[in-house]
């Protein structure tokens, strides 16, 4: 049994009673035929938590017959029995039966972890949370998929690339636009020189005012807190909202966790279907801003496009040191990655040097690469454009556009679960593109260009962003 997975045995103890069974007839779905999967091949997957975000992740991979869910575990009691409740629903219904009763609902995520019939989790908490529990996860022998950015700091990222190493688990980051076929497909034209050399790539950031203009922060905005005067950070901040009173049925405390503590407020967690995404990425304590939001989605894709996936920048200049018009990264070869502010979805060129047919660029989830030979805005959700017209016909993509659903970054994870490969986009790659975005954040605190050494991962002669790239925990939540 020590040189048997989970998997492997149930298959052969399968077998030996199928042949002592003899002649009894065995269903097709026992089989895995007819389009069935055999119980004895299925991927057991554990969701842990259930946000807006935890919704659409539960949605899809209830799309998988290759998949069973036996647990979703949330420290909100509503989401947690609404999944319970989804997922046995679903169930039920491709039953003889009609009824199922196999999903599990879990407070705490180490219940869930404790299980040895769970293969696999997905992560899809607050960003303080992701890496914390992607190690133990590691640690319980589980594979992992994790919503982007994977760590808040450059060294927890180095500790959880160490961990799922030396656990030999399979990790795919959540940056989904890294499996879009016509994303993909423009990387690989790019690093294989179809725009010749690239000399700058752009892609856009939202200050916090994108947070902090919203209804939910409109009893606080005229107060002592002086929201308004914040909304030009491109970070997350240390804003003490109010303390109210924490809902029925949320464990407030596990919420927190490793971050230091707050006070509930609803500004941070709610269930209120209209609030956004990641409501509580303002606070520098549960997320980042913009940088580690949306733009990590861009770092990915670009690092990937640069062939800079297992490495990062060499400089980081910051919008006030007058060298660049907005926070710019500097590569080794050259490369200079600008990230001017987005005001609403238009982007303007003219602070830059100018090139050929654009003055500006429209979208987020991806960049304009600019080359010798031309360049190409690729942008999700948004038709491809190339200048001149040849280097769309070299691409030669039959649908020019990045569809924000057309990926199999589900489907290569679990593919990669089976057949014990890396991921597309592996704990490696996850942590260099979140590291990208923690320059920038710590550019902006520290309020000056730095240079970074990415083989060492550390600043070069700068002791005070070098402290930045670690932070303490709550006790008794370690790293």
């Amino acid at each position: 049994m020590s040189r048997m997975n989970r998997r492997e045995f149930v298959r052969r103890s399968a077998a030996t009673a199928a042949l002592l069974a003899a002649p009894s007839l065995i269903p097709s779905s026992a089989r895995g035929a007819d389009g069935n999967v055999a119980p004895s091949e299925r991927i057991t997957v554990g969701l842990i938590g259930r946000g807006r975000m935890g919704r659409g992740h539960l949605n899809r991979l209830l799309r998988y017959p290759e998949v069973a869910i036996l647990a979703v575990c949330d420290v909100d009691r509503v989401r947690r029995e609404e999944g319970k409740t989804i997922v046995e629903k679903k169930y039920a219904e491709d039953r003889p039966s009609g009824a199922y009763r196999g999903c599990a609902a879990y407070n705490d995520y180490r219940e869930l972890l404790a299980r040895p019939d769970i293969d696999a989790v997905v992560i899809v908490t607050p960003d303080h949370w992701h890496a914390p529990l992607a190690m133990d996860a590691a640690k319980a022998g589980k594979d992992i998929y994790c919503e982007k950015p994977p760590t808040m700091t450059i060294a927890e990222g180095r500790r959880l690339v160490e961990t799922v190493r030396r656990y030999d688990r399979v990790f795919q980051t959540g940056t989904q636009r890294h499996s879009n076929p016509v994303s993909h497909k423009v990387c690989e034209f790019i690093r294989g020189g179809g725009l010749g050399k690239v000399k700058s790539v752009f892609t856009p950031v939202t200050n916090l005012g994108s947070y902090l203009g919203g209804p939910r922060f409109a009893p606080y905005r005229n107060g002592p807190l002086q929201l308004e005067k914040l909304g030009a950070s491109l970070t997350a901040m240390d804003i003490p909202m109010p303390a109210e009173a924490v809902p029925d049925g949320l464990d407030w405390d596990l919420w927190v966790g490793p971050a230091p503590w707050r006070p509930y407020n609803r500004c941070y967690h709610n269930n209120d279907p209209t609030t956004s995404v990641v409501p509580w990425n303002f606070c520098i304590d549960f997320g980042h801003g913009g940088l580690s939001n949306n733009v990590v989605h861009s770092f990915d894709i670009i690092q990937s496009a640069l062939g800079m996936e297992e490495s990062g920048p060499v400089e980081v200049f910051h919008p006030d040191s007058g060298v660049y018009p907005t926070l710019t990264y500097k590569y080794a070869n050259g490369v200079l990655l600008h990230v001017p502010l987005q005001t609403g979805l238009n982007v303007s060129l003219k602070p830059y040097e100018p090139f050929p047919g654009k003055d500006r660029f429209r979208g987020m989830f991806g960049a304009l690469f600019v080359g010798e030979r031309g360049w190409i805005e690729a942008f999700a959700a948004c038709p491809l454009v190339c200048y001149p017209k040849e280097i769309a016909d070299k691409l030669g993509l039959e649908t020019p556009e990045i569809s924000e659903s057309d990926h199999t970054h589900y489907e290569n994870w679990l593919e990669c679960i089976r057949t014990r490969r890396r991921c597309l986009c592996d704990v490696e790659m996850g942590h260099r593109a979140a590291s990208v975005a923690h320059l920038g954040d710590i550019s902006w605190w520290t309020g000056r260009s730095l240079r970074w050494d990415p083989a060492k991962e550390e600043f070069i002669g700068d002791d005070e962003a070098n402290r930045l790239r670690f932070r303490t925990t709550r006790a008794p939540w370690r790293i």
